[in-house]
């Protein structure tokens, strides 16, 4: 059973962070585009977001925010979705734990299409795949990723009708980063915690070379459905700097770096300091498929790599090491500075061979530790 300390949910179009970031808006955080594939409800007008923001709580405290890798159900974990509200059951109390869960949904989701020519690995699930993430305690999944197109634009009305769905469910989940054109798929996804504004944003700025994936042309256009792809980072830092102005907390979950490195590349690293200097608070990241370094960057906070976390086998030592990140972020307040991660704490687990996460104890816990210190050495980031 999930206990959560969030009022609302929204979902943010570039079009009203524009508005925000522009002149006086007409319209609040509430007036926003449904999530992809729903009907359009007339927008109403609020008061503008220029004027101050309403006080807190009494029972607002600090809002503790987790995420985890990469998740599929291929291989051993196929079975699993004959039965959603249970398939994730034995990670559901480390994902449930935090007031906001984020994860990374590897593979084309719905019904339709054929997998894509030419592409090594092409992983697929049904619908129930956003059950099961929301049945475990999973709030926002990201599929800006080089496998959410592995069956073709062709399963695309399905996709977006169970991402409908699921938004709407009795148990909701957000779906970031795919979207019927490119204002859907930057979009982000808003969750009131408390009094306490937290916006996700998703985004893949993986290599996309098509000799090795043709994720080339999967970028949502102005006229064409598909994923966010920020290999230009330009509109996602723009985004992110219009987020910043309607929303107390700002994720962004990223798609990059380079697959088998335990250290971020130049690139993830310069994108990280700019994203940060635009106003990001958190950005997490995955593709690696191991554990990158995390700490602090400025006034944001960084983890590179999460590595993998349902995964169709568990690897090596390496690849199998994974866990839950929890950070802790102080409340909305009347001071000016943005939040902050107060603490980063993981949860050490490793992949077993039914594909799911099992959290260490002993040696290999203390391994972790050891080894979390180890990799923030390559990644330039603060303990």
């Amino acid at each position: 059973m999930r206990t959560r300390g969030r009022s609302r949910v929204l979902l943010v179009p570039a079009a009203l962070l524009l508005a925000a970031c522009t002149g006086p808006p007409t319209t609040s955080p509430e007036s926003v585009s449904p999530p992809p594939g729903s009907t359009p409800a007339t927008p109403t007008t609020e008061p503008s977001t220029d004027q101050p923001a309403p006080t807190p709580d009494e029972d607002a405290g600090p809002v503790r925010i987790a995420v985890v890798g990469d998740i599929h159900f291929e291989g051993p974990l196929a079975s699993r979705l004959q039965d959603p509200a249970t398939a994730l059951a034995p990670v559901a109390d480390a994902l449930s734990a935090a007031d906001l869960t984020i994860a990374n949904l590897e593979t084309s989701v719905g019904t339709g299409g054929r997998p894509e020519p030419g592409k090594r690995f092409t992983f697929s699930a049904g619908p129930e795949a956003f059950t099961a993430l929301a049945a475990a305690g999973v709030d926002v999944a990201t599929m800006a990723n080089n496998h959410a197109l592995d069956h073709g634009r062709g399963r695309f009305p399905s996709t977006f009708r169970a991402i409908r769905r699921a938004a709407e469910a009795d148990q909701p989940l957000e779906v970031v980063g795919i979207g019927r054109d490119s204002d859907e798929a930057f979009a982000a996804a808003v969750h009131d915690v408390r009094g306490t504004i937290v916006a996700t944003i998703g985004a893949s700025v993986a290599d996309q070379d098509p000799t090795a994936d043709p994720t080339g042309d999967w970028a949502a256009t102005t006229d064409r459905p598909g994923i966010a792809v920020a290999l230009d980072p330009a509109r996602l830092l723009q985004g992110v700097r219009r987020t910043r102005r309607v929303a107390d907390v700002v994720v962004v979950y990223l798609h990059w770096g380079i697959q088998g490195e335990r250290c971020p590349s130049p690139d993830q690293r310069a994108l990280a300091t700019s994203l940060v200097e635009a106003g990001a608070d958190v950005v997490v990241g995955s593709h690696a498929h191991q554990l990158q370094g995390d700490g602090r960057l400025g006034t944001g906070y960084i983890a590179y790599g999460l590595g993998n976390y349902a995964w169709y086998t568990p690897g090596d030592a390496t690849t199998s090491r994974t866990g839950v990140l929890r950070l802790t972020v102080r409340p909305r307040t009347d001071d000016p500075r943005p939040p902050y991660v107060v603490r980063a704490a993981w949860e050490p687990q490793r992949i077993s061979a039914d594909g799911l996460a099992a959290t260490t104890t002993g040696q290999d816990a203390t391994d972790f530790r050891a080894d979390r210190e180890s990799l923030r050495q390559c990644s330039g980031l603060r303990p």
